[in-house]
């Protein structure tokens, strides 16, 4: 049964079965993860994209609240080759238009080859051809949505385990997710998470001991304040940046970011560390990578794939950042051992 239109660059149209009824639009991007859709769903570096699943079936151990990294589905949209329906009743319980009994094989090839792109979705008994379009033509590029930290960072100042004896953080939130949060309050760390546009004299108002970046959607050069704050506390504060924070510190110390071709997601990505020759295994979902690090960061760590910056440094500055998520859930957890060497810095 055809209530579904995929539609994406070149006005291609896919046919698809609509599971959660709903037009949308954003950039078309896949996943190769195999577990955890739970966790893809709610990551806040997901907003404005349509995440499709390259795994064939999503859904097949339920869905748990716990297990969420934010309070709600971020992607636009999602496809997948079969959603059970669990899945599909969360996705439209949350109205995320939603898809499946389509070729993903065909799409992931395609954003492969071509890179990630823009794309419409139609989907619900009314859903036409046309619709899809309309909406793949009104969709932006991802560096067009210029303050799109505002729609997935906190608000206000807020604070986590207040009464912890350890480091306390100043966690800048551009999307972070809250096992982020999670692995440093299991360190007794005192977490302050502080609006994506925060300003200097916001952060000095917590009198924190460590300035950690956090993940979040989309191009690092729309996250500028947050930029400003890391030229700021340089060289005063240790600073950490996980993901979107990686770029950002990169940036702000006279780095250079760029745009991939489809960029890393998924729980499979190896990285190399380039001090121990390790090899590690990673979960990754970012968009936006590390072209030049600049001369005041050492690049540490390497995808194996490609060779990108997995890892900087800076010993006399006291900076580590890491591109993918050492605080993966569901996995892998190779990497944990990154918080206990940031919240070290700050302690010593």
């Amino acid at each position: 049964m055809t209530d579904a239109y995929v539609a994406v660059e070149g006005d291609r149209i896919i046919e698809a079965r609509a599971r959660a009824p709903g037009e949308t639009r954003g950039e078309l991007v896949f996943t190769t993860a195999y577990t955890g859709y739970e966790e893809s769903l709610t990551d806040p570096s997901y907003e404005e994209q349509i995440l499709t699943f390259s795994y064939p079936l999503i859904g097949n151990y339920g869905v748990r609240e716990e297990r969420f990294e934010s309070d709600r589905v971020q992607p636009n949209g999602v496809v997948a080759r079969e959603l059970t329906d669990d899945v599909a009743e969360w996705l439209e319980s949350e109205g995320v238009p939603a898809v499946d009994h389509l070729d993903t094989r065909d799409i992931v090839t395609e954003i492969r080859d071509e890179g990630a792109m823009k794309c419409g979705i139609a989907a619900g008994p009314d859903a036409t051809e046309e619709a899809a379009l309309e909406q793949l033509h009104q969709c932006k590029h991802m560096s067009e949505h210029r303050d799109i930290g505002a729609q997935v960072s906190v608000a206000e100042h807020t604070v986590y385990n207040e009464d912890g004896d350890g480091v306390s953080v100043a966690l800048v939130d551009c999307g972070a997710k809250g096992s982020i949060i999670d692995s440093l309050v299991e360190r007794d760390a005192v977490v302050h998470v502080l609006p994506y546009d925060a300003s200097e004299a916001d952060v000095a108002a917590v009198d924190p001991d460590l300035l950690f970046i956090s993940n979040g959607p989309g191009d690092p050069e729309n996250f500028e304040a947050a930029g400003e704050v890391v030229d700021t506390y340089v060289g005063e504060l240790p600073i950490a940046g996980i993901c979107l924070g990686q770029q950002v510190v990169a940036s702000a110390l006279g780095g250079e970011t760029e745009k991939m071709e489809f960029g890393h997601r998924g729980v499979n990505q190896p990285v190399r560390d380039l001090r121990t020759d390790q090899v590690v295994m990673t979960t990754q979902n970012h968009g936006y990578t590390v072209a030049e690090p600049g001369e005041n960061l050492e690049v540490t760590q390497v995808n194996v794939n490609d060779d990108t910056p997995e890892g900087l440094e800076n010993d006399d500055l006291e900076i580590i950042t890491r591109q993918y998520h050492p605080e993966a859930n569901p996995g892998p957890h190779d990497s944990l051992g990154f918080f206990d060497d940031v919240l070290d810095l700050a302690e010593n």
